[in-house]
């Protein structure tokens, strides 16, 4: 096993010193620091008990800590679930648990829901609470994290050589794929997210493909009444045209979608505008 970080020598069970951060000692001498974000730089003002730093977590994550009372206001503060790319994919709210009125440390819980997502490590970022909203007055705790890898499956929905009678290609043909994603309470979000990533070089091998452009990202999925809403960046239907092609396309996220019982219709928008999306 190549070690070239702390993870990597953890996980070869290297000697650990429980320093703060910690530092892993590899045999041949080398040693690897922990990241810890920027806990060391912020520590006179907020602290985190609960998680610690690239702890796994789950949704919903349980934080605790103490702050200073300048870190408040109104005796709550914001907190931020970001994925690798840190992309928000949760925001929360931090109450004191006693009087913040004072420069000293007060303790705070937060509880917050989250979507896993498909990458394995995050942040939580923890905001001074700034009603002036000047940035001069800005400032944040940021604590790596990495997220629980748990798995579950679903299916997503590729394209295949098929004809549909006559040598006429099926431009909506499209078989289920497996795929295993973390487990997570916004299954339908995981399955799409699977989608968009496209088909592995084994499903490649096997003859299955892809309509759907990449770097697509979701802006917003809801579901209610049992009709699936939602809405993609630009990147979905940039140089996208033919008829067949916008077919596969909306085929593709239809059907991933529906293996749901709670999904019976799909609502597809670009930037939030259904009208012009993915249009021949």
């Amino acid at each position: 096993m190549t070690v070239e970080n702390f993870q990597d020598c953890l996980s070869a069970n290297y000697i650990v010193m429980e320093s703060f951060p910690r530092v892993c000692r590899t045999p041949d001498g080398r040693n690897f620091t922990e990241d810890i974000g920027n806990q060391l730089l912020k520590n006179e003002l907020i602290q985190v008990t609960e998680p610690q730093a690239n702890q796994q977590i789950s949704s919903p994550v349980l934080i605790k800590g103490q702050a200073r009372g300048t870190w408040y206001f109104e005796a709550s503060f914001p907190i931020e679930v970001l994925d690798a790319d840190k992309v928000v994919l949760a925001t929360g709210i931090a109450q004191a648990k006693s009087d913040w009125m004072t420069e000293d440390f007060v303790p705070f819980e937060a509880n917050i829901d989250f979507k896993l997502p498909l990458s394995g490590n995050g942040y939580l970022v923890l905001k001074k609470d700034n009603p002036s909203g000047e940035a001069v007055n800005d400032d944040q705790l940021i604590l790596p994290i990495a997220f629980s890898q748990e798995k579950m499956s679903v299916k997503v929905f590729f394209a295949t050589a098929k004809t549909a009678g006559d040598d006429d290609f099926d431009c909506k043909y499209l078989e289920a794929v497996a795929k295993e994603v973390p487990k997570s309470q916004g299954v339908a979000r995981a399955a799409i997210l699977a989608l968009l990533a496209g088909p592995s070089a084994e499903d490649k091998a096997s003859g299955f493909s892809t309509a759907i452009n990449e770097n697509v990202k979701i802006n917003s999925l809801t579901i209610e009444d049992g009709v699936a809403k939602i809405d993609f960046n630009e990147q979905m239907q940039y140089q996208v045209g033919g008829s067949c092609r916008v077919s596969t396309i909306r085929a593709q996220i239809e059907q991933t979608l529906k293996q749901f019982p709670t999904v019976k219709n799909v609502i597809i928008s670009v930037n939030g505008d259904t009208a012009q999306a993915l249009q021949p």
